[in-house]
């Protein structure tokens, strides 16, 4: 059975770690150690990295190996149509699970992504880009020692994709806090503290 290692790139003490873990469906054996800054979780279609974001938050049962430290944040970011769930009802709901969520920069989220004139709106009335934008407001205001992004540029503008980029290049450096970011590849422009590529 495959055994996965993270690569280090910057000596740092564990905030969340996978030990030998592996869910009923995935990759195999996983170990990972994510510390402070920005980790990279690549891969092509299918390989795992997903699957890999659920069982750092607990979501994905592991039937081997075990999960050191807390449970990550992690949010589907299709964020599919939920009855008559509005953006606000979604932060409302989120804000009740993390109780270090950031309100200002859950203002500044709003406005940085164009969304204040979609409030009220339910999700069915939002576009693909717009609700994985509401998802990303709750998961960057979170304030979660560990918080997980599932491809946060896909179906983006432009102008939203530097939003990301600009707070993930801002959050590199916090002594305290990781965000994993799973994508088919390493955002060339973010400094990854450390990385792991699914074959």
């Amino acid at each position: 059975m495959m055994t996965l290692e993270t690569q280090r790139l910057t000596p740092t003490p564990d905030l969340l770690s996978l030990h030998q873990a592996r869910a009923t469906y995935g990759p195999g054996a996983l170990t990972l150690h994510i510390g402070p800054g920005l980790f990279a979780l690549t891969g092509d279609e299918g390989r795992g990295k997903t699957t890999t974001l659920e069982m750092l938050a607990g979501s994905l049962p592991l039937v081997a190996g075990r999960r050191s430290g807390p449970h990550a944040c992690y949010l589907d970011l299709r964020l599919l149509a939920d009855g008559d769930l509005t953006p606000k009802s979604v932060w409302q709901r989120w804000q009740t699970q993390w109780p270090l969520w950031d309100d200002d920069l859950h203002t500044r989220l709003i406005q940085a992504l164009g969304l204040r004139d979609h409030l009220e709106k339910s999700l069915d009335q939002l576009s693909t880009g717009s609700r994985r934008k509401v998802a990303l407001v709750a998961l960057l205001a979170s304030g979660a020692a560990v918080t997980c992004l599932d491809q946060p540029y896909a179906a983006l503008d432009k102008a939203s994709v530097n939003v990301v980029r600009d707070f993930l290049q801002d959050m590199a450096n916090h002594p305290s806090r990781a965000w994993v970011v799973a994508d088919y590849e390493a955002d060339p422009d973010l400094p990854w503290a450390g990385q792991m590529h699914l074959p």
